[in-house]
């Protein structure tokens, strides 16, 4: 994956963030915090994740998958279109 410098520093603080936040999650287990407190801890990096792999979709179908259907031949588009198929078929399952 190449990103641009720029969303490439938007991604790795959105992963700090997420970073802090599951540690603040293991804390809360730790120190025995009210569940339903933890489990809006959960959520919020659930979401925090679900940001992140939009973000880095998109650029995959903005460059990897464009570039397949400019340059590629048919068996390189076809093996894209399954690769896509894969990813969302992973992605959407959460």
């Amino acid at each position: 994956m190449s990103l641009p410098e720029a969303d490439k520093k938007k991604l790795l603080t959105r992963m700090r963030r997420a970073e802090g936040q599951l540690r603040a999650i293991a804390r809360m287990i730790e120190d025995d915090t009210p569940c339903a407190d933890t489990l809006v801890q959960v959520s919020a990096i659930q979401g925090a994740l679900g940001k992140i792999g939009e973000l880095i979709l998109a650029e995959h179908i903005e460059s990897c998958v464009a570039d397949a259907f400019k340059h590629g031949d048919e068996t390189q588009r076809q093996q894209t279109i399954d690769d896509l198929m894969d990813v969302f078929s992973r992605y959407g399952a959460r």
